[in-house]
């Protein structure tokens, strides 16, 4: 991915043209938080720059509380964007052909975590990175990101590199979270989350089957061990968020 002034260029992929529909889309029913298509040049899509903070300084936004609430409701705001939408073609996406789903399922984001949100301050302003839009639940969407903004980490991770002044209240955290976002209750969404974090080792290993290669260098370097050790440490602590 390159930057070149108002616009970001990045390399063509299957998924793409579902992508371009789905970000068409958003355009169209005025969700303001997603970049514009402005087209393809050759093997490269070109799409329209988000200004703001983001990447490694979504985590230190999202620690404040304010910023937590926000990035609930921008969640919301994409889920309620998108769903019933029924694109003209059959879309394609990063994880296989899927449609648009059934009863109940919508396409998430399919990354929803602090470092794909654009801030102003505390206040998410912008959702980058759709290369992961998959058809499911909405819930498969609120557990990722719950993962990253409870967060489901120790306190150590916490202090050291998730910006926290101290040990974070996760089971107050979550709920602020699911309030945000219009749940109306927690109840069930630490499996949830449990869910998401088996999903993760899976969707892994089938697309580095696959011959994706961020995936084939990410099973060389180890990371399914690590995914599995997320999943030891949510069952092993969950009574920190139940």
């Amino acid at each position: 991915m390159v930057r070149s002034g108002p616009t970001v260029r990045r390399p063509v992929q299957p998924w793409t043209p579902a992508v371009h529909a789905l970000l068409r889309h958003l355009a169209d029913v005025g969700f303001a938080a997603a970049p514009r298509v402005l087209g393809v040049d050759g093997d490269t899509e070109v799409l329209s720059y988000l200004p703001g903070a983001s990447g490694p300084e979504g985590w230190a936004r999202v620690v404040d509380e304010n910023g937590l609430r926000g990035a609930a409701r921008l969640l919301r705001d994409h889920h309620e964007a998108v769903r019933g939408w029924q694109p003209a073609e059959p879309p394609v996406w990063a994880t296989g052909p899927a449609g648009t789903g059934g009863p109940g399922e919508l396409v998430c984001h399919g990354d929803y975590g602090p470092w794909n949100l654009v801030w102003d301050g505390v206040r998410s302003v912008g959702l980058l990175d759709w290369e992961y839009a998959h058809v499911g639940s909405p819930l498969l969407d609120v557990a990722y990101a719950l993962e990253y903004v409870v967060p489901f980490r120790d306190d150590a991770e916490c202090l050291r590199w998730l910006r926290y002044p101290a040990p974070p209240d996760r089971r107050r955290r979550l709920e602020l979270f699911a309030a945000a976002y219009g749940l109306t209750s927690t109840e069930g969404l630490v499996e949830e989350v449990l869910a998401v974090q088996r999903l993760a080792v899976d969707r892994v290993l089938e697309l580095a089957a696959r011959g994706q290669p961020r995936q084939v260098a990410q099973v060389a370097e180890g990371f399914p061990e690590v995914l599995r050790e997320r999943i030891s440490w949510t069952e092993r602590h969950r009574h920190l968020v139940d």
